[in-house]
Order: structure tokens, then C-alpha cells, then sequence
């Protein structure tokens, strides 16, 4: 991977959602439907085309999108906010009720936003924060009411970033850190109680593209991505307790675009990653008694920009993502007892980019992405993992 220069990291992030919206503009599908009442019922043709097991075909979403996020609520819908779609970054938001496999719309946010992260609190509000607007990365951050379907304005970061992750600590406050402009090593803690953000320590190097997790011990570990001397192996841990990070084990393989997945035994399954070489098929684990990465068994397929879920059976589920020529239908499931892949149902749409959610009943929720054929994608689908495993 060639070195970036100083004058390309502030804008990675904003490039890549200006190319996006350039291809939706050409080839994003029209909203299916408009104003604040839920769809209806999947169309026949769409009915037509459910995978035969595993994956159902359910109600696509009322707008378009891709680099959106997904936020299970506390009484099992789901919020989508922002994302790119129809040429245009988008400030729209809708909700998945699973009991009708229907969408709503809901609050329109504050400011329109991609590639921002969203992460759902103990009162029930959804905070939404950073991304990349129509004019480049955002400090702002904005709050969802579930019980007014409204959004308000809460504190702004002191750095703009897009891309990060937020994760919610066991204290209620939430974490973001790097992926700013030029590969920002900070870190900032949001207080609920306040709505304001106070500067924590920084990483010990600074990177963007990279995954966070919250472990059982409370400690937040942050995996790769890509940082000033190109993409990265190095992890890293934050320890709330001291608002410091310490470095620990680094992957055998340098990756990006790669997702993280805490599993139940503790340990961190990382997989995928686009490369120097290509598109990887390797996963890796992470045990944190340990700090020390061990190879296990790699996908069948390898991808990036994949969804991955812990399944309540223990299994994870990867699916869709892209090759190195186009996106995905394939999806594959991860036993932690042998550390094997198994091939299970295919989608009913090849996407990236897309998000996953489980549900209360432990199917899970693949809304949104992009394929190489429609650009954005209003479509959604449900997995079934006691038909598909």
C-alpha cells in the first residue's frame, strides 16, 4: 500500500462520499414509497425472488441508502438514520417494525449526515455523532427521542471525524476516537449527563477505518485500519478507568475495512479486509487474557465492507461485502467450537456497505448497502438462522 500524503488524510473520508454520491446520482433507485405512513406488504416480483432457505425478502426501506446506521430500539424496531442515496447525503430517517415487516418515517436529524456512528443509551435516546456532511467531516452531534421521534442538537466534538466508531461504556459515557482529518490519534468521551464531549487520552497511533469493541472486562479494543505509514496490524486498549490506552498484541495481517465481533467466550473474531494484495480471506482472533492474536479458519470468500453478526446460537454470520469485482449474495457462518466456516444461504440481492441488526427472535436484519448494478439500495431482507444454519 503506497504511503498517504499529509494533504490526503483530511479527506479521505469526504472522497469517498463524494465518489458515492456520484454514483447514486446515476444509478440510485427511486424512494419506493414517500411521507410519514409505513410501506406496505413486499411486491410479488419481490416475493418471487426469496431465497429458497434461510433468507426472506421483506419490505425494502422507504429511502435508498448506503453508509447509514442501523440502532435496534429497546422495544425490538429499528432506527435507520442518514447514509448517501439518491445523489445527495441524506438527513431522512426511518423505523423497521418487526412485527408488521413494515418501515415508517420518523424525525428527520438536524444535519444530514454519512459514514457518521450511532449508538443507543440507557434512557432509550439514540445519540448520533460525526460523519461526513455535503461540506466535508462533522464535530456535530444530535440526539433521537423515541418518544417524540424528534432529534435535537447535543454537544459538538472537539475534532470532526467521520467513519468512527462510538461505543457505549459501562459508566453510560461514550467513546469516539480517531479517524479524523489526518489520521487523529484523539479520543473523546460524551457525558449523557451534560451533553457535552471532554478530551480523554489519545491513542498511540492514530488511525482511521479501524473497528472498536467493548470487552466483558469493560476495556474498549481498537483493531488496524489505516494510519500515516499505510494500513495497520497494531492494536490497541483503552481502559476507562484511567482514560489512557496501552498497546497490546498486533494481528498477524495488516487490514482495513475489516469488522470485529465480540464472541461469547470473550474472545475478538476479526475477518475480511481490503489489502495492498487484495481482498482478504483471513480472520484472526483476538484473546484478551492473553493480548495475543491466533490465525483460525479463513472465510470461504474473501470479502470487505461485510456485515458480521453473533448469532444467539453462538455462531457468527457474515454476509454480502465485496470481491474484488463486485458485491456479494454469498454468506457464511463461523463456528467458535472448530474454528471453520460453513457456506449457508445466499441473499436475495449481492450488496456492500449494508448494515445487520439482530432482532428479538434472533433473526437478523440486512438493510441498505450498494451493489455494483443499482448504486444505493432501498431493499432489506431477513435471516433465519434455524433455516439457514
Amino acid at each position: 500500500m503506497s504511503r498517504p500524503t499529509i494533504s490526503t488524510l483530511g479527506t479521505l473520508a469526504s472522497a469517498a462520499v463524494l465518489l458515492a454520491l456520484s454514483a447514486c446520482a446515476a444509478t440510485s433507485p427511486s424512494p419506493t414509497s414517500s411521507g410519514g405512513s409505513p410501506q406496505g406488504s413486499p411486491s410479488a416480483s419481490a416475493a418471487a425472488s426469496q431465497a429458497a432457505a434461510g433468507w426472506t425478502a421483506t419490505t425494502g426501506m422507504i429511502t435508498a441508502r448506503s453508509g447509514h446506521t442501523a440502532t435496534r430500539l429497546a422495544n425490538g424496531e429499528v432506527l435507520v438514520a442518514g447514509g448517501t442515496g439518491g445523489g445527495t447525503v441524506l438527513a431522512s430517517a426511518e423505523l423497521f417494525d418487526p412485527s408488521t415487516g413494515t418501515w415508517g418515517a420518523t424525525g428527520t436529524m438536524v444535519e444530514a449526515r454519512a459514514s457518521h456512528a450511532a449508538v443507543l443509551l440507557p434512557s432509550g435516546k439514540v445519540l448520533v455523532v460525526g460523519g461526513s456532511g455535503s461540506s466535508g467531516l462533522l464535530a456535530s452531534a444530535e440526539l433521537w427521542d423515541p418518544g417524540t421521534g424528534a432529534w435535537t442538537a447535543t454537544g459538538s466534538m472537539a475534532v470532526a471525524r467521520t467513519g468512527q466508531m462510538a461505543i457505549r461504556l459501562a459508566s453510560g459515557k461514550v467513546l469516539v476516537e480517531g479517524s479524523g482529518g489526518g489520521f487523529t490519534p484523539s479520543a473523546e468521551l460524551w457525558d449523557p449527563g451534560s451533553g457535552t464531549w471532554a478530551a480523554t487520552g489519545s491513542m498511540t497511533v492514530g488511525r482511521a477505518n479501524q473497528t472498536a469493541t467493548l470487552l466483558l472486562n469493560g476495556k474498549v479494543l481498537v483493531v488496524g485500519g489505516a494510519g500515516m505509514s499505510g494500513m495497520l496490524a497494531s492494536a490497541q486498549l483503552y481502559d476507562p478507568a484511567t482514560g489512557t490506552w496501552a498497546a497490546t498484541g498486533a494481528m498477524t495481517t495488516p487490514r482495513q475495512f475489516h469488522t470485529a465481533t465480540l464472541l461469547a467466550d470473550g474472545k475478538v473474531l476479526v475477518t475480511g479486509s481490503s489489502s495492498a494484495s487484495g481482498i482478504l480471506a483471513s480472520a484472526e482472533l483476538y484473546d484478551p487474557t492473553t493480548g495475543s492474536w491466533a490465525v483460525t479458519g479463513a472465510l470461504i470468500e474473501g470479502r470487505a465492507g461485510q456485515t458480521t453478526t453473533l448469532l444467539l446460537n453462538g455462531k457468527v454470520l457474515v454476509a454480502g461485502g465485496s470481491s474484488t469485482s463486485s458485491a456479494l449474495t454469498s454468506a457464511e457462518l463461523y463456528d467458535p467450537g472448530s474454528g471453520s466456516w460453513t457456506a449457508t444461504a445466499s441473499m436475495t440481492e449481492a450488496r456492500s456497505q449494508g448494515t445487520a441488526t439482530l432482532l428479538p427472535d434472533g433473526s437478523v436484519l440486512v438493510v441498505g448497502g450498494r451493489n455494483s448494478a443499482s448504486g444505493a439500495l432501498a431493499s432489506a431482507e431477513l435471516y433465519d438462522p434455524g433455516s439457514g444454519s
